[in-house]
């Protein structure tokens, strides 16, 4: 255990200094959509059941749920060995980990409980900013942002770790300045990083969805489904309640791209029950699409 810190740092240190194609490809999965392939989302502090990690791992595997990404808060710290340790007793892999935005102590704390555990779960990482206003201010941000993310992919790359830019509004929500930050990366020879797509933060790309996910998908590690709506005040539906939604589904399938797909609960509501109206709706979707 003493010595999980000092290997860490020798780790980010050669990574810093190396390219980063320390990480395999992903395989596609053979069904995307089917269960096992589905990753559980929001689920941690948007409980109303505000479940430990047992019961956590429990209520996944009660649903027939395989992978799980981790979004966490401060006061869930104490707990990320009970829930890594849950998870592995109920078979449940941990698919993805909220990351923080810099490579902070809590960061590097992440890094050594997933070498300590043997886990590999992409690290999602948010950014934010307002729109740029010429391309010299554009060309700043983006060279500002690769470097932020540089740090964190070095860091990740020796523990054979993917990083995902996470759309969650603003400048680094769209995704082509995301695509931007990793070609930019690239040219600097970091491999690591793509994108995880989540339509709760894009009811606004709606009409460009196609051309989007054209674009995204050479670099897209997962995508989270949600209902989706042209209407503003909808933000966060169960999937199948939104008026696009067989829409959505199918510029997906059109896309041709495989991977993560992920459902959420991200409400106050039971997050099991969340869960379950979602994989309903998902599964009427996909029964009427092959009709």
């Amino acid at each position: 255990m003493k010595m999980l810190p000092l290997l860490l740092s020798l780790m980010v240190s050669a990574g810093t200094a190396a390219t980063t194609d320390a990480a395999a490809p992903i395989p596609p999965p053979p069904d995307m959509f089917a269960r096992e392939n589905l990753v559980a989302w929001c689920i941690v502090p948007f409980d109303a059941k505000k479940r430990g990690p047992e019961e956590r791992a429990a209520m996944l595997e009660s649903l027939g749920l395989k992978r799980f990404a981790y979004d966490y808060r401060t006061e869930h710290i104490p707990t990320w060995d009970q829930e890594l340790n849950a998870l592995k007793r109920h078979n449940i892999e941990l698919s993805a980990w909220w990351f923080p935005e810099t490579l902070n102590d809590e960061a590097k704390q992440a890094l050594e409980l997933f070498l300590r555990h043997g886990v590999k779960p992409q690290l999602w990482v948010m950014g934010s900013g307002l729109p740029t206003k010429n391309a010299t201010e554009q060309e700043a941000r983006v060279e500002a942002e690769a470097a932020r993310i540089k740090t964190i992919a070095a860091a990740a790359a020796p523990l054979g770790l993917y990083v995902a830019l996470y759309n969650h509004g603003n400048w680094f929500g769209e995704p082509e300045n995301q695509i931007a930050i990793i070609e930019r990366l690239r040219r600097d020879g970091i491999s690591n990083v793509g994108i995880v797509y989540n339509l709760h933060h894009g009811h606004a790309h709606l009409d460009r969805l196609p051309a989007l996910m054209a674009q995204m998908k050479p670099y897209l590690l997962a995508l989270n489904l949600n209902g989706m709506s042209r209407k503003p005040s909808n933000g966060i539906l169960v999937i199948g309640q939104g008026e696009e939604d067989a829409y959505v589904l199918k510029v997906i399938k059109d896309s041709g791209w495989r991977g993560l797909v992920g459902i959420l609960n991200h409400t106050n509501e039971d997050a099991a029950t969340r869960l379950e109206a979602n994989l309903d709706g998902l599964e009427k979707l996909l029964r009427n699409s092959s009709r």
